[in-house]
């Protein structure tokens, strides 16, 4: 750390941002002209929390020193496969595990060293709409674990950064169903473990079933005690740039707010389908790179038509410019070069006029109240829509 950047933190520049908070952030960079950190910072998915949200006022944002101007980013689209029995997961688990592997493998031998790699929500457990919590409980992972090591070996073989989603669960939450994206470092470490940010409502089944997941939302007060505020909407910095990730659609806002603290790469994985138009506007409003990964066409699975939902992975440039993108929904690799260091000499936050629209925002009443699955925690899909039903606060 340099002597101007020691002599900073002892004025109390950052205030009472926490050690967690000035690991996990970096420090400032930009046009501030502050030395970045060494890229160590990147891992700090563990540590004291910090209820001070990292936004700057002047544009820019926190990052840690880049170990190359221009990377690699892949996206690989691969077939989705659930165990047909909760109750003996493991050998699906680990066929999964091997294909992911496999893929790995694959992509590396065909093509040029990469330095992120991204995979879509469920590439190890899979999802049925038929599991109750119970039995997703039973194929749900637990992060770190075995599944984390062996990719987590895999990273460090070839020396790039692993994104994959999965359902987790977590002895910190007893009897919570968790779907979370995991980031690995190319040492083989897991740097940290991004939460869904919320569940979409009432689509499915006419009302009569919602996700059973627990989402950073439905349980808003616990995590921020557990986490700090700042933790609601990640920025993991690293030495390839500031990744983010969400599995949440169509609520651009939540974007938004991510590249407002600093993401520039954002990583958004789906299941089953997504919409292009709200990945590539995503990518063109806030000046930002986006991938969306989603599964590859996997026939032969129970209760959904085989044409349904596969591929449409795709990575979009900070004008919404498609950069790659999968020709078909089979299993395959798409990947694109991104200049970092040339996108990051200007990048700034996104512009917009929040004092034209924020009295309108601040009489907005969300239609449900956060925290609903810290009262109760429903037992499957249809129970979930029964908690659900009478809770909406709009007529």
């Amino acid at each position: 750390m340099s002597e101007g950047m020691d002599r900073r933190l002892d004025q109390g520049v950052f205030g009472n941002v926490s050690r967690r908070g000035l690991l996990h952030a970096g420090l400032a960079a930009g046009a501030v002209g502050w030395a970045d950190l060494s890229a160590d910072v990147a891992h700090a998915a563990t540590g004291e929390k910090t209820d001070v949200i990292n936004v700057h006022p002047d544009g820019t944002y926190d990052t840690v020193a880049l170990k190359k101007d221009r990377i690699s980013l892949s996206v690989i689209q691969c077939r989705v496969r659930p165990p047909d029995d909760a109750n003996n997961a493991e050998p699906t688990i680990k066929e999964n595990l091997d294909h992911m592997i496999d893929l790995i493998d694959t992509a590396m031998s065909l093509s040029p060293p990469k330095d992120l790699v991204f995979f879509h929500e469920f590439p190890l457990t899979g999802f049925r709409s038929e599991w109750t919590k119970e039995e997703a409980l039973k194929v749900a992972r637990e992060f770190p674990g075995p599944e984390t090591e062996a990719l987590g070996r895999k990273a460090k073989e070839y020396g790039f950064y692993l994104v994959f989603g999965s359902y987790v669960r977590d002895p910190d939450w007893p009897n919570h169903l968790l779907s979370l994206t995991a980031i690995i470092s190319p040492e083989g470490e897991l740097i940290d473990k991004h939460w869904k940010a919320r569940n979409i409502k009432g689509v499915f089944g006419g009302g009569t079933i919602e996700l059973q997941t627990s989402t950073i939302f439905n349980v808003l007060d616990e995590y921020i005690e557990r986490y700090g505020a700042d933790a609601v909407l990640p920025v993991t910095r690293t030495d390839i740039g500031n990744i983010c990730t969400t599995s949440t659609q169509m609520e651009p806002e939540i974007v938004r707010a991510l590249a407002i603290k600093g993401g520039e790469i954002i990583l958004r994985t789906a299941s089953g389908g997504f919409s292009k138009l709200d990945m590539q506007a995503s990518a063109a409003y806030n000046r930002v790179y986006v991938a969306v990964a989603n599964n590859a066409h996997s026939p032969g699975l129970r209760g959904i038509f085989e044409d349904t939902g596969g591929g449409g992975c795709a990575i979009y440039g900070p004008r919404g410019e498609i950069l790659a993108e999968a020709p078909n929904g089979l299993e395959q690799e798409i990947s694109t070069s991104v200049p970092m260091a040339e996108f990051r000499r200007t990048h700034r936050q996104p512009v917009f006029h929040w004092e034209l629209y924020k009295p309108v925002f601040d009489k907005y009443v969300g239609k449900y109240d956060p925290g609903l699955f810290s009262v109760y925690q429903p037992t499957s899909l249809q129970d979930a829509g029964r908690y659900l039903a009478d809770k909406s606060k709009w007529k």
